[in-house]
């Protein structure tokens, strides 16, 4: 089995939410900004650097909101993976403290957005953006 740490942050200012869109192996959904950890990277360190990768801000990191271990069996993976993939996530609770919203070129998202918290739930979305926002105490 393959195993991925990953971090990711759940921002929220003024009754929105900071979301990425995930465009990657042929699916797309709307995912909290976060990604996978470079070796021997701190997660605090990673969830900071892709947020400010896929959306263009400079976050600083508030309190670890929760832990989540999610098996993906090897069908459901992109093409060619031949093993399940075991996702260890990771997820902070941030603010912007800098930057410009930017979309991200050439990555495995290709736009950053705000959303009202009412309107997240509707939208078409990873299963990660619900167990953020029940983390952070603000799923509907």
């Amino acid at each position: 089995m393959a195993i991925r740490v990953a971090a990711y942050c759940v921002i929220v200012d003024d009754g929105r939410m900071l979301l990425s869109h995930w465009n990657e192996h042929g699916s797309s959904g709307w995912t909290l900004p976060g990604g996978g950890l470079d070796p021997y990277e701190d997660p605090k360190d990673a969830a900071v650097r892709e947020v400010f990768e896929e959306t263009g801000y400079h976050a600083e990191l508030g309190e670890l909101i929760g832990v989540d271990s999610h098996v993906i069996p090897a069908e459901k993976r992109h093409l060619g993976a031949t093993e399940p993939l075991q996702a260890l996530r990771i997820v902070y609770r941030a603010r912007v403290v800098g930057g410009e919203l930017t979309n991200e070129i050439e990555g495995s998202t290709d736009e950053a957005r705000w959303f009202d918290l009412d309107e997240v739930p509707r939208l078409h979305h990873v299963e990660l953006v619900r167990l953020g926002m029940e983390f952070a105490g603000v799923w509907p």
